[in-house]
Protein backbone atom coordinates (compact mmCIF):
# COMPACT_ATOMS: atom_id res chain seq x y z
CA UNK A 1 0.00 0.00 0.00
CA UNK A 2 2.55 2.42 -1.76
CA UNK A 3 -0.02 5.07 -0.84
CA UNK A 4 0.71 5.49 2.92
CA UNK A 5 3.10 6.94 4.60
CA UNK A 6 5.83 5.30 5.61
CA UNK A 7 4.61 6.46 9.55
CA UNK A 8 1.89 3.98 9.01
CA UNK A 9 2.91 1.21 6.54
CA UNK A 10 4.28 -0.83 8.52
CA UNK A 11 1.44 -1.13 10.91
CA UNK A 12 -0.32 -2.62 7.65
CA UNK A 13 2.44 -5.33 6.62
CA UNK A 14 1.10 -8.36 5.39
CA UNK A 15 -0.57 -10.40 8.38
CA UNK A 16 -3.03 -12.81 8.27
CA UNK A 17 -5.87 -12.03 10.92
CA UNK A 18 -7.39 -15.13 13.58
CA UNK A 19 -10.87 -15.89 12.01
CA UNK A 20 -11.81 -15.52 15.67
CA UNK A 21 -10.54 -12.41 18.05
CA UNK A 22 -7.44 -13.49 17.88
CA UNK A 23 -4.93 -11.79 20.99
CA UNK A 24 -4.57 -7.74 20.65
CA UNK A 25 -1.06 -6.86 18.89
CA UNK A 26 0.16 -4.89 22.22
CA UNK A 27 3.83 -4.25 20.59
CA UNK A 28 1.39 -1.53 18.69
CA UNK A 29 -1.14 -0.33 20.90
CA UNK A 30 0.30 3.25 21.76
CA UNK A 31 1.10 3.43 17.78
CA UNK A 32 -2.36 2.85 17.01
CA UNK A 33 -3.90 4.90 20.17
CA UNK A 34 -1.77 7.88 18.36
CA UNK A 35 -3.01 7.40 14.57
CA UNK A 36 -4.98 10.28 13.54
CA UNK A 37 -7.35 10.49 9.82
CA UNK A 38 -4.53 13.11 9.42
CA UNK A 39 -1.38 10.55 10.15
CA UNK A 40 -2.95 7.82 8.46
CA UNK A 41 -3.76 10.02 5.18
CA UNK A 42 0.35 11.28 5.36
CA UNK A 43 -0.74 15.09 5.04
CA UNK A 44 -3.75 14.33 1.97
CA UNK A 45 -6.52 16.22 2.03
CA UNK A 46 -9.60 14.39 3.97
CA UNK A 47 -12.99 14.73 1.89
CA UNK A 48 -15.00 12.18 3.67
CA UNK A 49 -13.90 12.18 7.33
CA UNK A 50 -16.82 8.59 7.58
CA UNK A 51 -14.04 6.87 5.35
CA UNK A 52 -11.10 8.27 7.47
CA UNK A 53 -13.06 6.83 10.54
CA UNK A 54 -13.46 3.83 8.55
CA UNK A 55 -9.75 3.18 7.91
CA UNK A 56 -8.72 3.48 11.03
CA UNK A 57 -11.66 1.10 12.36
CA UNK A 58 -9.56 -0.83 10.14
CA UNK A 59 -6.67 -0.78 11.17
CA UNK A 60 -7.31 -1.37 14.99
CA UNK A 61 -8.67 -4.51 13.54
CA UNK A 62 -6.15 -5.99 11.86
CA UNK A 63 -3.94 -5.94 14.79
CA UNK A 64 -7.66 -7.46 16.66
CA UNK A 65 -7.79 -4.63 18.52
CA UNK A 66 -11.63 -5.51 18.37
CA UNK A 67 -13.23 -3.16 21.52
CA UNK A 68 -11.27 -0.44 19.53
CA UNK A 69 -12.59 -0.86 16.01
CA UNK A 70 -15.89 -1.61 17.26
CA UNK A 71 -15.69 1.33 19.30
CA UNK A 72 -15.12 3.24 15.23
CA UNK A 73 -17.30 1.59 13.10
CA UNK A 74 -20.55 1.42 15.20
CA UNK A 75 -20.85 5.33 14.69
CA UNK A 76 -20.02 5.53 10.91
CA UNK A 77 -23.85 5.03 9.14
CA UNK A 78 -22.26 4.39 5.86
CA UNK A 79 -22.28 1.14 3.94
CA UNK A 80 -18.25 0.94 5.06
CA UNK A 81 -18.57 1.73 8.63
CA UNK A 82 -21.41 -1.43 8.51
CA UNK A 83 -19.24 -3.87 6.78
CA UNK A 84 -16.34 -3.46 9.26
CA UNK A 85 -18.57 -3.99 12.17
CA UNK A 86 -19.92 -6.89 10.25
CA UNK A 87 -15.86 -7.73 10.48
CA UNK A 88 -15.63 -7.49 13.90
CA UNK A 89 -18.76 -9.24 14.91
CA UNK A 90 -17.33 -11.95 12.50
CA UNK A 91 -14.15 -12.13 14.23
CA UNK A 92 -15.91 -12.24 17.68
CA UNK A 93 -17.59 -14.40 17.19
CA UNK A 94 -21.22 -13.65 17.05
CA UNK A 95 -22.77 -14.48 13.36
CA UNK A 96 -26.02 -13.42 13.32
CA UNK A 97 -24.96 -10.17 14.65
CA UNK A 98 -22.31 -9.95 11.72
CA UNK A 99 -25.03 -10.97 9.26
CA UNK A 100 -27.41 -8.36 10.33
CA UNK A 101 -24.62 -6.15 9.59
CA UNK A 102 -24.12 -7.37 5.90
CA UNK A 103 -27.10 -6.99 5.20
CA UNK A 104 -27.16 -3.21 6.24
CA UNK A 105 -24.09 -3.18 3.77
CA UNK A 106 -26.43 -3.48 0.82
CA UNK A 107 -24.74 -3.81 -2.86
CA UNK A 108 -20.97 -2.96 -2.81
CA UNK A 109 -18.54 -2.48 -5.34
CA UNK A 110 -16.06 -4.96 -3.02
CA UNK A 111 -18.59 -7.75 -3.42
CA UNK A 112 -18.15 -7.85 -6.97
CA UNK A 113 -14.11 -7.75 -6.49
CA UNK A 114 -14.29 -10.30 -3.76
CA UNK A 115 -16.41 -12.80 -5.67
CA UNK A 116 -13.74 -11.86 -9.01
CA UNK A 117 -10.39 -12.72 -6.82
CA UNK A 118 -11.43 -14.81 -3.94
CA UNK A 119 -11.39 -18.13 -6.45
CA UNK A 120 -7.80 -17.40 -6.98
CA UNK A 121 -7.39 -18.29 -3.58
CA UNK A 122 -9.64 -21.04 -3.00
CA UNK A 123 -12.95 -19.90 -2.55
CA UNK A 124 -15.99 -18.86 -4.54
CA UNK A 125 -17.07 -16.20 -2.87
CA UNK A 126 -20.76 -15.53 -3.35
CA UNK A 127 -22.08 -13.50 -0.55
CA UNK A 128 -20.49 -11.85 3.06
CA UNK A 129 -23.29 -13.77 5.00
CA UNK A 130 -21.93 -17.43 3.38
CA UNK A 131 -18.46 -16.38 4.14
CA UNK A 132 -19.97 -15.93 7.48
CA UNK A 133 -21.34 -19.26 8.18
CA UNK A 134 -17.77 -20.51 6.20
CA UNK A 135 -15.83 -19.14 8.64
CA UNK A 136 -18.06 -20.56 11.95
CA UNK A 137 -18.00 -23.99 10.56
CA UNK A 138 -13.40 -23.89 9.67
CA UNK A 139 -12.49 -21.50 12.80
CA UNK A 140 -9.81 -22.83 14.83
CA UNK A 141 -10.02 -26.67 13.02
CA UNK A 142 -6.53 -26.17 11.62
CA UNK A 143 -7.11 -27.50 8.12
CA UNK A 144 -6.27 -25.72 5.12
CA UNK A 145 -10.08 -24.98 4.83
CA UNK A 146 -9.32 -22.32 8.03
CA UNK A 147 -6.03 -20.70 5.85
CA UNK A 148 -8.10 -20.37 3.00
CA UNK A 149 -10.75 -18.72 4.56
CA UNK A 150 -7.91 -16.17 6.26
CA UNK A 151 -6.59 -15.55 3.04
CA UNK A 152 -10.09 -14.40 2.00
CA UNK A 153 -10.06 -12.07 4.97
CA UNK A 154 -7.32 -10.52 4.61
CA UNK A 155 -8.43 -10.18 0.70
CA UNK A 156 -11.41 -8.88 2.00
CA UNK A 157 -9.74 -6.42 4.17
CA UNK A 158 -7.48 -5.20 1.50
CA UNK A 159 -10.13 -4.18 -1.07
CA UNK A 160 -12.20 -2.97 1.50
CA UNK A 161 -9.23 -0.84 3.13
CA UNK A 162 -8.55 0.28 -0.26
CA UNK A 163 -11.75 1.46 -1.15
CA UNK A 164 -12.48 3.60 1.95
CA UNK A 165 -9.13 5.39 1.46
CA UNK A 166 -9.65 6.03 -1.74
CA UNK A 167 -13.43 7.50 -0.95
CA UNK A 168 -11.79 9.31 2.02
CA UNK A 169 -9.37 11.44 -0.57
CA UNK A 170 -11.70 11.83 -4.09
Amino acid sequence: MAFLSSLVADLLAERLMPLGPGAPNRAVHERLQALTPASLFAGQSIKDMDAAHACLAAVWLLHDFLDESHALSRNIDTPEGSWWHAIMHRREPDASNSKYWFRRVGNHPVLKMLAEQAPGIGYAFTNPRSFVDFCEKVRDTGTTDEETAKRVQKLEWILLFEHCHQQAIS
